[in-house]
């Protein structure tokens, strides 16, 4: 069974700095990898960066040269560094198996908001 776990989201002012860390149970993490994703209102959740199993990370455009993803894969944790918030990084943030296409069960935990203030 998957369960996920995150922490380290608030408020914080434009160009200001926050920590995500996600503890999660279930094999299949250690052996794809992890990804953080994020929900703002009215969007569709969308891919913020991801690691694979083999240490290969991914980002989206919008976080690149801001966000950094690193964790131990093989633990099961994954942190989220993101730096110079921008307003428009306010969303629910969320962990998941990275690629998202093997979340089969289509299981998501709490998340965790980050609310960034201009």
């Amino acid at each position: 069974q998957v369960q996920l776990v995150e922490s380290g989201g608030g408020l914080v002012q434009a160009g200001g700095s926050l920590r995500l860390s996600c503890a999660a149970s279930g094999s299949i993490f250690s052996r794809i990898g992890m990804g953080w994703y994020r929900q703002a209102p009215g969007k569709q959740r969308e891919l913020v960066a991801g690691v694979t199993n083999s240490g290969r990370t991914n980002y989206a455009d919008s976080v690149k040269g801001r966000f950094t993803i690193s964790g131990d894969i093989a633990k099961n944790t994954v942190y989220l560094q993101m730096n110079n918030l921008k307003p428009e990084d306010t969303a629910v943030y969320y962990c998941n198996v990275y690629p998202v296409v093997y979340n089969l069960k289509g299981s998501w935990g709490q998340g965790t908001q980050v609310t960034v203030s201009s």
